[in-house]
């Protein structure tokens, strides 16, 4: 019965570690030359936390603003970017808007 109940104990414990992982923005650097502006967008994504532990679209919510405001615009990349982010609450959630801007870049293909 120990035994039984240190599985468990152990399966909640990666359960729990495994939610809590997050998916990080991609950065890159790239000089001027390797790029050409096509202008300003911006996006916002938003993730739940359902009575406090339960995410929903939480851990990947920077990326996906992020890939939404470079889709906005057809580029490959952001640059000069910003991140803000606000949060609301509710009796069994909260939620967490996040919000990406910066220059939308089309790549150029140096040799």
């Amino acid at each position: 019965m120990k035994s039984a109940y240190k599985t468990l104990a152990a399966l909640l414990c990666t359960a729990a570690l495994a939610a809590c992982t997050g998916t990080p923005m991609k950065t890159q650097q790239l000089d001027s030359q390797q790029y050409t502006v096509i202008g300003h967008s911006e996006a916002s994504a938003t993730g739940i936390m359902l009575f406090g532990i339960i995410p929903i679209q939480q851990n990947t919510r920077f990326v996906r603003a992020q890939q939404a405001a470079i889709k906005a615009k057809g580029g490959d990349a952001l640059v000069n970017t910003q991140v803000q982010e606000k949060w609301f609450w509710a009796w069994v959630l909260s939620g967490y808007t996040t919000t990406v801007s910066g220059d939308v870049v089309k790549l150029k293909n140096i040799q």
